[in-house]
């Protein structure tokens, strides 16, 4: 007999993790009574969330790798393990996680104090799902020591992981010089830690030290949030861990009802959203263009 959504979120946070997996499949595919669940979960689970972002190649998923090391064992006795969500590229044809992760953090996947999530983007803008802050909510829930969410890597858009975690880690390499100038506008700004891994490369010195001048020319951040590491080698994850829980420590209640005011509009903003389907729309377009080619986009949307 299968449990009910109430039942299901008892057994969540008395320690199930096949009830957590379960939970997370209705909430992510809106199945029946997925509100029920949301509604029920208990608040004030205060779990770290800590978000990892970057363009591809700078090495988050070796990043997530060792932190999830290290972190393991700065857990408390009654912490239930290190949560992961890893949001993938969707599948163009099936519209699910490519499950990248699971090769990427094989070492993990077995570790029953380590639970990892793939999730879609399924066209997602901002390198993240939109079902993302329901997750994170669910893994909360369940009593995580911290929750790591890597992002996809899409550049500039990934600014919506500043809205969702507490810290939020931009990893680059020395290669990524050239692109400061286009980052600074954008992603640069949202970032509590600058993590140059891959530091053990030609010009890594150099561009830490540009680095480091360009924050301090524009205020973005200071020197004291860049950390050198060699993510293949364990180098330099422990000063990232430190750095981590420094700033933890001094967050504050404005901060908290800040992050809290950004998922809430996230929130009201997808529910708004909620029954507006792209083909759908492809669909209704084509049928109004049939009797009128003038159509005027503004008005059809004002109409909708």
């Amino acid at each position: 007999m299968k449990a009910t959504n109430p039942e299901l979120v008892k057994e969540l946070n008395h320690g199930s993790r096949k009830a957590l997996a379960r939970a997370i499949t209705i909430v992510e595919n809106e199945l029946d009574g997925y509100e029920e669940i949301l509604l029920n979960l208990p608040s004030g689970n205060d779990v770290p969330v800590i978000g990892i972002t970057g363009p591809p190649g700078a090495g988050k998923s070796t990043l997530v790798n060792c932190l999830i090391k290290q972190l393991l064992n700065r857990l408390d006795a009654s912490s239930r393990g290190i949560g992961v969500i890893s949001v993938d590229p969707s599948s163009p044809v099936h519209r699910g996680a490519v499950l990248g992760d699971r090769l990427r953090m094989k070492e993990h996947f077995l570790n029953e104090m380590v639970f990892i999530r793939s999730l879609a983007t399924r066209g997602a803008l901002g390198g993240l799902s939109a079902k993302t802050i329901e997750i994170t909510e669910l893994m909360r829930a369940f009593g995580f020591g911290f929750i790591l969410i890597e992002t996809v890597g899409v550049g500039q858009s990934e600014l919506e992981i500043a809205g969702l975690a507490d810290i939020t880690i931009l990893a680059l390499t020395p290669e990524s010089g050239d692109d400061i100038q286009v980052m600074k506008s954008g992603v640069m700004e949202i970032a509590d830690i600058f993590v140059v891994n891959k530091s053990d490369r030609e010009g890594a010195e150099e561009f830490v030290k540009n680095l480091a001048q360009m924050m301090s020319v524009t205020h973005i951040g200071t020197p004291e949030q860049i950390v050198k590491t060699i993510a293949t080698q364990n180098e330099g994850i422990e000063k990232l861990i430190e750095i981590m829980l420094k700033i933890l420590k001094k967050q504050s209640a404005a901060d908290e009802s800040s992050l809290l005011a950004e998922k809430a509009y996230r929130l009201i903003l997808n529910r708004q959203m909620h029954g507006i389907d792209k083909e759908k729309l492809k669909t209704e377009i084509a049928a109004v263009l049939k009797r009128d080619k003038k159509l005027n986009i503004y008005r059809f949307a004002n109409n909708y």
